[in-house]
């Protein structure tokens, strides 16, 4: 299931493409669930208007032990570089969204938001509001792990994008009208992402939910 959703509530944002998932704790849950969004728009990642930090890439979410882990990718893919960090831009709010009554219904979802921003020396740090089982925002340094009182953790950083998928095939396919995919061909090999990951306690969420990430750029 693929979303588009206008960012509201005081706030207006971009038009951003989002992934949907059904999940399940329990009774024979996959071991991961993702939807991808890479590069869509094109006329809003891509040109003189590109805004690649809001860009959502996918929205990942798996089991760890007693944890739920989601993973947001946004801004990639890019080729690798010396010294290439995560994109990070203080006016882009990065939300994951659960629904734990089943999507359009019940109590309004609960979203973890996500924001960047720069101390005195330069350095990149994000905040986090809304993880589940706390009760006031939590913050810390991007490129590390930030452990969360009570339970889960944080990050956000570079990586190895491990979304798979034939782009040269796709293009064909949609020139010529014949499937051409190759199954051994990966477009995004080898490139970098720049991932959110929330790792959340299974006893703060749901054991069923719906989730979906989406972007917004403040002031726009």
């Amino acid at each position: 299931m693929k979303r588009r959703s206008l960012a509201i509530g005081g706030m207006v944002g971009v038009v951003v493409a989002s992934a949907g998932i059904a999940w399940s704790l329990i009774g024979g849950a996959p071991p991961i669930a993702k939807a991808a969004d890479h590069n869509d728009p094109p006329g809003r990642v891509m040109g003189a208007s590109a805004d690649r930090a809001a860009d959502i890439g996918d929205l990942y979410v798996f089991t760890r032990g007693e944890n739920t882990v989601f993973v947001v990718t946004l801004a990639g893919p890019a080729m690798p570089v010396a010294d290439q960090a995560g994109t990070y831009d203080r006016d882009v709010l990065v939300q994951v969204w659960i629904d734990e009554d089943g999507f359009g219904a019940g109590a309004a979802p609960r979203s973890i938001d996500v924001r960047f921003a720069q101390n005195a020396s330069g350095h990149w740090g994000m905040q986090v509001s809304g993880f589940p089982g706390t009760s006031a925002p939590v913050a810390g340094a991007v490129e590390q792990q930030n452990m969360v009182t009570g339970g889960g953790r944080f990050w956000a950083g570079l990586r190895d994008d491990p979304f798979f998928f034939d782009g040269t095939g796709f293009g064909t396919t949609l020139m010529t009208g014949e499937l051409s995919f190759d199954s051994t061909r990966d477009t995004f090999a080898g490139q970098n992402i720049t991932a959110v990951v929330l790792e959340v306690p299974n006893t703060a969420i749901d054991a069923t939910f719906d989730a979906w990430a989406t972007t917004s750029r403040i002031g726009s």
